[in-house]
């Protein structure tokens, strides 16, 4: 998928293309994708001058959240790893480390250490 390019060029294509400058030509001036242009100019003149929402996929995971959250407040410290392992022998859902802490941080699941001690104490350093 294609980089999210900025309003404002949207429109300084617009107004070039008002101007009577064809689209392909449009898109070189600015230095994209002739494509992009000509659907933006194709949109503006049925109205539609500002950009669509981009729609989120779906992931796997969501059918299984309550199952993460289980496992989450029944161990507190458990590992991505150890998630990992448990959706793929409980719930035959294979998926990456990298993908399973994406997932957790788009819900606000964050996971910290906590503050390191110091090597001659026994009592957490603030």
């Amino acid at each position: 998928m294609g980089r999210a390019l900025s309003h404002d060029l949207r429109k300084r294509v617009l107004q070039a293309s008002k101007g009577g400058l064809p689209a392909r030509r449009c898109a070189e001036r600015f230095g994209f994708a002739a494509s992009m242009a000509i659907r933006w100019i194709d949109r503006a003149a049925k109205g539609e001058t500002k950009p669509r929402k981009r729609e989120r996929c779906a992931s796997r995971l969501e059918a299984h959240e309550a199952f993460i959250d289980a496992i989450i407040e029944d161990h507190k410290d458990t590992t991505l790893d150890e998630m990992v392992v448990c959706l793929a022998d409980e719930r035959a859902v294979k998926i990456g480390r990298s993908a399973l802490s994406a997932w957790l941080r788009s819900r606000g699941w964050t996971f910290k250490k906590g503050p390191h001690m110091h090597w001659s104490r026994n009592v957490r350093a603030c």
